[in-house]
């Protein structure tokens, strides 16, 4: 049985417009979505939940497959009643958001993946990823959030968003991120899985990102079958916390048109 996932549930609980599901990243939690929560809940229901090992939820050391992470989404929507929504992923959430997609499409009426990429893991991905998972359960995750913080925001970004970065990345529970980046290292394939969205979707990137470039971005857009791509500026992976304003109206043009076609 899946654990039970912290969650933050803001909105009113109506049937229109579609309820938004918000899936961080990694190394994070939630509040990564805070601007996010606050533009939409006053409209509609915004679910942003911790993934397994990250933030207020369980932690459950050993391997952690993208397979899993839908499944504990799943059984929170299940728990709160949710039919129908707009799924949105960033990073290794966009991997989970398509992960989503592959495990139960008829419940997910529009998708936006922001800074992520289908493609598989190579060989030397994986092993860095392995690596990295045990770095993390032997050091903590302090040095690694030191390292890699002017990559996830840009070395320009205001200092309150590189503070809030920062102290996500260092409270993760290593057991937790660990037994995600082993299983990022096993993650399938989703590119033909794209070729088969039914449903509108916005691909969003920082246009500094590093992690994921903006030629990844244009290519999952050019493989969905009804995509718009929107590149945000002086962004790097996390556009949504960098530049809210900015991503923020794309999400808002986005869910007019979800909204309109449900």
């Amino acid at each position: 049985m899946a654990p039970y996932l912290a969650y933050e549930d803001k909105g009113a609980k109506l049937s229109s417009p579609l309820p938004l599901v918000l899936i961080h990243g990694h190394p994070f939690d939630h509040t990564m979505w805070t601007p996010q929560v606050r533009a939409y809940s006053p409209t509609r229901r915004v679910i942003a939940p911790d993934l397994r090992g990250y933030g207020a939820s369980p932690v459950v050391p050993g391997v952690t497959q993208l397979s899993t992470f839908a499944e504990d989404i799943a059984a929170l929507l299940d728990e709160l009643h949710v039919d129908h929504f707009v799924l949105a992923g960033l990073s290794m959430g966009g991997q989970i958001a398509m992960e989503c997609y592959a495990q139960f499409p008829d419940r997910i009426r529009g998708l936006i993946l922001a800074d992520t990429f289908a493609s598989p893991e190579t060989p030397a991905g994986k092993k860095s990823r392995n690596d990295m998972a045990d770095r993390l359960l032997k050091e903590g995750m302090h040095g690694y959030a030191d390292e890699v913080l002017h990559k996830m925001v840009a070395p320009y970004a205001d200092a309150s968003v590189s503070a809030h970065v920062h102290n996500m990345m260092t409270a993760t529970p290593p057991a937790g991120a660990a037994a995600a980046l082993r299983g990022r290292a096993e993650r399938p394939d989703y590119r033909d899985l794209l070729t088969r969205v039914t449903v509108p979707s916005l691909v969003v990137v920082g246009e500094d990102d590093e992690y994921t470039p903006v030629s990844d971005a244009k290519t999952m857009a050019e493989t969905l079958p009804d995509a718009t791509l929107q590149v945000i500026p002086r962004a790097a992976h996390m556009p949504n916390l960098e530049r809210p304003g900015e991503f923020n109206e794309a999400l808002a043009r986005f869910l007019g048109r979800v909204d309109g076609s449900a």
